[in-house]
């Protein structure tokens, strides 16, 4: 299996991989998950074997549905349950159940930047943990259309200075359109390398995912592309937070060696 698909995948979104074409190839990878026990994250690994659950045959080209007990390795005791569902296919799975359930939690950082905004952040989250990808996608579209015009501003103070002017003369023509994804597309190539992850262009991906309708997509596809959404809302907020967060101590640092020198050459 894979860390990322059991850690973080709400139930019924597919992870897309080549699945081993007979069961004893899939892997037994190492989770790190909160124990309830410990009350603190933890290495969970996982102590049965994939061939315990129903409907199954060694090769997963039947439908498998497998069961994934994951122990903590701290205290030994508590556990974590993954019921996964194999495509016939071997193109994909997904989780069809876990216990404990999958975690809405929103980092206190984010929650305190959104503000207001966080209600339906949080709304958001329990449509994708109960794979409503519609609804999911509809909330953090819904929150990137209320808060672009500050989150264009506030990435201003990002920009380096030599790019600054050319910066702020294109956020003064965002201001001239209503249309979210209008304002982005005038944006969006004059991001910092800072921002571009691997070159990826987050407000590039915010774009593109804002721009095609959703009436036509299976709740699958507003899934992923929720996630997405999600996902760059989240790292451009913490990009901005760290960016605040360390001009400020740089400014206090500063203000302290100041007062320092000023008085010691009294």
């Amino acid at each position: 299996m894979n860390a990322d698909f059991l850690e973080n995948y709400s139930l019924f979104r597919r992870f897309t991989f080549n699945v081993p074409d007979t069961l004893d190839r899939l892997p037994h990878v190492p989770i790190h998950m909160f124990c309830s026990i410990c009350k603190s994250e933890q290495t969970f690994n996982m102590i049965n074997r994939y061939h315990e659950f129903f409907n199954y045959s060694n090769a997963p080209s039947a439908n498998a549905k497998l069961r994934l007990v994951y122990q903590c390795q701290s205290c030994k005791k508590f556990e974590r349950l993954f019921f996964v569902y194999i495509d016939p296919h071997l193109k994909y799975a997904y989780k069809i159940g876990q216990y404990p359930e999958w975690e809405i939690k929103i980092e206190k950082q984010i929650e305190k930047a959104l503000g207001k905004h966080s209600t339906n952040f949080r709304k958001g989250l329990v449509c994708e943990s109960q794979a409503y990808g519609i609804g999911a996608f509809a909330y953090y579209r819904r929150i990137i259309e209320e808060i672009i015009d500050e989150l264009l501003e506030s990435i201003s103070d990002i920009i380096p200075n030599e790019d600054k002017e050319k910066y702020n003369l294109a956020l003064e023509q965002t201001k001239k359109t209503r249309v979210t994804q209008d304002k982005i597309e005038i944006i969006k190539d004059l991001l910092p390398a800072i921002l571009k992850p691997n070159g990826v262009n987050p407000l590039g991906v915010l774009h593109s995912e804002l721009s095609e309708g959703i009436h036509n997509l299976s709740d699958a596809d507003c899934l992923e592309r929720a996630e997405h959404i999600k996902n760059v809302l989240i790292f451009l907020l913490n990009q901005i937070i760290h960016t605040k967060n360390s001009a400020s101590a740089f400014s206090e640092s500063m203000k302290k060696l100041l007062d320092r020198r000023g008085k010691q050459s009294l």
